[in-house]
């Protein structure tokens, strides 16, 4: 799965003024192998509460008393109240504007709103621009202990590597005394440098040291791992924001990306953890880690509505490559199918 693209050459860097070139569309087989990593990522959901919606659209038409049934369905998938109104309300609405009765319309209504609510946090937050990217992307991935963050990292390293960029990871987790070590396991079988320092170091100077080594390196990716904070430690907040003052000291509009790694299978508790770091640190997009692991796949709909923030990538399963870019259109279907 492509997920990088090396920066343009200067035979091929458009001149001053003139347009920067289209993102390039995903080949066939870039776009088949999202298709089925989504697919085995939403199975437990889909087989689970998600499942039942296909059952209520096989009537020919879709009777007032099904929504209440629909509701269910959508809460207890942690879709989340709020979000399940929102979701509905706007399907009503334009179910009894257009006077649609037949279901295959109104699965259709559903559909299309669903999707809206996972596209319309980006926005507020785009993505980097692969296709004319900073000289150095900046990623700061942050999240609780027992998430799936260093192994994210890793899977992210593992996925830029094998699209041609030069990755390097800081290991500025120095609290926990096997963060640094593990992550430099990661980084051997990944086949990517890591910066650390000693245990219990200043955490800004590792990212100091991670940032100066990437120059050097010429590198075009540095991800830097962070101490699985709590959200009720509040001092362990405060450290994250001076990570990201050390970063922007000479990268004023860096992180290009704070990436908050959710553990899917905690369901509306991560929302919670969502809204600290958030406030915290400005997080600009959601990595859902274990999404195969759960049936509460609902919770990407409940994020992207009462926060705002993108679903970036998603878990898929535990091998290196199993880590897809999140798509919208491949997710809702994949549920309703």
């Amino acid at each position: 799965m492509r997920f990088w693209r090396r920066k343009p050459t200067t035979e091929t860097t458009p001149a001053a003024g003139a347009e920067a070139p289209a993102l390039q569309e995903l080949t066939p087989e870039e776009a088949a192998e999202i298709h089925a990593q989504t697919e085995r990522a939403v199975e437990r959901t889909k087989r689970g509460f998600f499942g039942r919606i296909s059952g209520l659209f096989e009537r020919a038409d879709f009777g007032d008393d099904l929504w209440d049934e629909l509701e269910e369905i959508l809460i207890t998938s942690d879709t989340g109240l709020a979000t399940t109104e929102v979701i509905l309300g706007r399907t009503r609405r334009r179910t009894k504007d257009e006077g649609a009765r037949q279901s295959e319309r109104v699965r259709e209504i559903l559909r299309e709103e669903l999707v809206h609510v996972l596209e319309e946090p980006a926005k507020a937050h785009p993505a980097w621009a692969l296709d004319n990217p900073p000289p150095i992307l900046i990623l700061l991935v942050v999240g609780v202990n027992g998430a799936g963050k260093t192994t994210t990292i890793a899977k992210l390293a593992h996925a830029f590597k094998s699209d041609g960029a030069t990755v390097i990871l800081g290991a500025a987790d120095t609290f926990r005394a096997a963060a640094t070590d593990q992550l430099k396991v990661w980084g051997e079988r990944v086949g990517v440098r890591v910066v650390a320092h000693q245990p219990n170091a200043d955490p800004g100077a590792v990212v100091f040291d991670t940032l100066g080594a990437a120059e050097a390196a010429k590198a075009e990716i540095v991800i830097i791992d962070t101490a699985g904070r709590l959200h009720t430690k509040t001092n362990l907040m405060e450290e994250l924001k001076k990570i990201n003052r050390v970063v922007q000291r000479n990268y004023p509009d860096a992180p290009h990306e704070t990436l908050l790694v959710l553990d899917a299978t905690t369901g509306q508790n991560g929302l919670m953890q969502a809204r600290t770091f958030t406030e915290a640190v400005g997080v600009t997009g959601i990595v859902l880690a274990k999404l195969d692991g759960t049936a509460k796949g609902g919770i990407a709909f409940a994020i992207a509505h009462d926060l705002g923030i993108p679903v970036r990538f998603i878990g898929t399963g535990e091998k290196m490559g199993d880590l897809a870019p999140f798509d919208a259109h491949e997710f809702v279907d994949s549920l309703l199918s």
